[in-house]
């Protein structure tokens, strides 16, 4: 029901600030705004507001939206005051700033929703190393364990998710990257880190494990904290504040070793003895398999508690004021915009797998994870998807509005409109790639669920 209704609302709101910017930058124009609608087919809700008795409509399919406004291609208008009205009518600088407004309101209420996060405060992993495996990159660029990720290529990095953003930039524009680091005795040095061991597959999954990289966890006893609903954890009869002792007779000392066992026990069934008050248990878990990266491995839908003491000593939040959380927010919208075309010309040319692109049923779960998780992660996907419908939109396909605006440049150039033929086979060009796009998304959802 959570997945249900945070899928709900993340389209609805998406959806409506987008065709708000149309809307309210056709307003400003002076353009006669015939109909609002949230949503496509039978109207559940249908109400007529303003001096141009504008309808406003909240229909029954939820995929999407639209503003309708008086043209004169769409029928003949009889009052002479509506023919100057008409979208048709208006300078070409107008039909740009209109049809650009919508994919600009999703960036600025990207800028807006990282704004609120930035001066909240963002809670986030300390970019301490963890165990640097053997053979890696990061230990063929001599890291250790403990040590602490100060800044890569230049840029600071204060968590662990600005080592992760940072790195996937590099990975599409470099082989390799410096990183400054500062070990556990406080000295400084430099390395050169390789980046050539991610492959095009790996975007999908964590690619920083291919990097040899992960954060740094303290050791802690095996305490289970909170579980997921229906989980195979909870399933078994574990309760939260329950500790293990021992996995199929082998004694768990710390939580990372508990995490191990159930990772090499894909659908096999463990035995576990744990201690729950003065009580001790003998329960029965099989972990669910998960593929990931290729490979099976054992998952139950539980986190171990961790007490406050020792969150702060890897755990910080970062927050800033009103102004520097907006030059933070407008940057961060930036970055991910230009990533967002990177990415998409990297799928273009080859370069990244195609299976990166979500549908529906992926963004539905992202929805539902982010809301359980708490209404900061929420927000943040919120903004995510928002700067993905914005640059979407601006894409130079017929149909979008980026197609519309490529029109306009023509015209600009051309000093006369493009011509019915060329905008119909435009029609259909566009519809063609979009349906192509959809398939793709449809397909990479389907294989997700089919392999978890």
């Amino acid at each position: 029901m959570l997945t249900i209704v945070a899928f709900l609302v993340t389209l609805s709101v998406l959806i409506a600030i987008h065709e708000y910017g149309h809307f309210q930058v056709a307003r400003w124009c002076g353009v006669k705004v015939l109909r609002f609608s949230i949503g496509f087919g039978k109207p559940l809700f249908q109400k007529s507001f303003g001096k141009d008795n504008t309808e406003f409509v909240i229909a029954a399919l939820p995929f999407g939206g639209y503003v309708k406004m008086l043209d004169e291609r769409e029928g003949e208008i009889d009052a002479s005051e509506d023919r100057a009205r008409a979208f048709n009518r208006q300078s070409v600088w107008r039909r740009i700033a209109i049809v650009s407004a919508g994919p600009a309101a999703n960036l600025l209420l990207a800028i807006f929703l990282y704004w609120i996060l930035f001066m909240h405060g963002v809670m986030g992993i300390k970019p301490i190393l963890g165990e640097i495996q053997p053979n890696t990159p990061a230990a063929q660029a001599n890291l250790k364990e403990g040590d602490f990720i100060q800044a890569i290529a230049g840029e600071s990095t204060r968590t662990w998710q600005d080592v992760r953003w940072l790195l996937l930039q590099e990975s599409l524009n470099a082989e390799s990257v410096e990183l400054e680091v500062m070990d556990q005795s406080g000295r400084l040095h430099s390395s050169a880190l390789s980046l050539q061991s991610i492959g095009r597959d790996d975007y999908e999954s964590d690619f920083l494990d291919k990097l040899g990289l992960k954060p740094y966890q303290p050791e802690a006893p095996a305490i289970i904290g909170d579980l997921v609903g229906g989980g195979a954890a909870e399933l078994s009869g574990l309760k939260p504040g329950d500790k293990v002792l021992s996995a199929d007779g082998e004694t768990v000392n710390n939580w990372e070793q508990f995490v191990t066992s159930i990772r090499k026990n894909p659908q096999n069934r463990i035995h576990l003895m744990i201690q729950r008050g003065e009580e001790l248990l003998a329960l029965a878990i099989t972990p669910e398999g998960v593929n990931e990266g290729g490979i099976q491995v054992g998952k139950i839908g539980a986190i171990n508690r961790v007490d406050d003491a020792m969150l702060e000593t890897f755990m910080t939040t970062i927050s800033y004021g009103p102004l520097e959380a907006l030059v933070k927010a407008s940057g961060k919208t930036w970055e991910t915009s230009v990533f967002s075309l990177k990415m998409l010309g990297s799928m273009i040319t080859g370069d990244v797998s195609w299976k990166g692109v979500s549908g529906p049923v992926t963004i539905a779960s992202y929805a539902g994870q982010s809301a359980h998780i708490g209404w900061k992660a929420f927000l943040g996907f919120l903004a995510l998807i928002s700067i993905s419908l914005g640059v979407l939109n601006l894409l130079p396909v017929p149909v979008l509005d980026g197609g519309h605006l490529m029109y306009y440049m023509v015209e600009i150039f051309k000093g006369s409109p493009v011509s019915e033929a060329a905008m119909e086979l435009g029609q259909r060009i566009g519809l063609f790639l979009l349906g192509l796009l959809m398939i793709v998304a449809f397909y990479n959802d389907i294989n997700r669920i089919l392999t978890g």
